[in-house]
């Protein structure tokens, strides 16, 4: 067989197993309603390549929202290769606006814009960025449905930008295997900043995000087994108060696979 069929042929079911191979989970809605809300989850487990995408809700996790500071992940590869920022450890100093998260009223790094989701940190990596090379990078990454027009306010939180759970999953799978179009220490750096937790054998990656109607937990947990990347997203009615359940929801279900031990 001609060489080139083959690899097209490998590459037709690897392409299909990753997109067609779905499961939907209904069992998955107690988790939800357990904490009152609606809502999706995708999630891809790849410590057993057999395992196909387990997904609650497959119709809002097709939709697109806004990726809110979730948008921080591809955000911070965009800085640091338009040399708006060095590295990890460059200092930030805090332009002494009074915001109501008290944490954004200080100097920040890399690592603590991302912990603090400090959005004034951001604001100025789009405003040194601006908005045609923004474009150009949301294309690079076939991000969502790559658009950063804003009429007032971050792109990423007021604006037209927007992407689904399915496609957060999708450039999860990318930045994991560092095969996102930026140096690889970029993406190491970018790694690191993400950690939230970890334990013997394993360490969980994540990021979360709040439009102020809506909220993110998006990431993944390595294991040597393989990763298990996740994409959350769910209405916040009640504001600040709902905010919690992000991780809660994704960590209960991660429970339920043993994707998070149990202690």
């Amino acid at each position: 067989m001609n060489t080139r069929y083959i690899i097209f042929f490998l590459f037709s079911v690897f392409f299909c197993s990753e997109v067609f191979a779905q499961e939907e989970r209904p069992e998955w809605k107690v988790f939800f309603d357990n904490y009152d809300v609606a809502g999706t989850i995708v999630i891809s487990d790849r410590r057993d390549l057999s395992k196909k995408l387990s997904v609650y809700n497959s119709v809002r996790a097709s939709k697109r929202y806004s990726p809110a500071s979730t948008f921080k992940i591809p955000h911070t590869l965009f800085a640091l290769d338009a040399g708006v920022v060095k590295d990890e450890f460059q200092v930030f100093p805090w332009d002494g606006v009074k915001r109501s998260y008290t944490p954004h009223n200080q100097d920040q790094n890399l690592r603590s814009a991302m912990r603090n989701s400090a959005v004034w940190v951001y604001e100025n990596f789009a405003k040194a960025i601006g908005k045609k090379k923004a474009r150009a990078y949301l294309k690079r990454i076939d991000y969502g449905n790559m658009d950063p027009s804003a009429e007032g306010g971050p792109y990423w939180l007021d604006g037209k930008l927007a992407l689904s759970a399915m496609e957060q999953v999708g450039f999860l799978k990318k930045l994991y295997q560092n095969k996102l179009p930026f140096k690889r220490e970029h993406q190491l750096i970018l790694k690191d900043l993400m950690i939230v937790e970890a334990g013997k054998g394993w360490i969980l990656r994540a990021k979360t995000g709040w439009e102020g109607r809506y909220g993110w937990w998006v990431g993944w947990v390595e294991w040597p087994s393989g990763p298990v990347f996740f994409a959350l997203n769910i209405d916040t009615p009640h504001g600040w108060e709902d905010l919690y359940k992000r991780e809660a929801i994704v960590r209960d279900i991660l429970l339920s696979i043993r994707a998070l031990p149990a202690n």
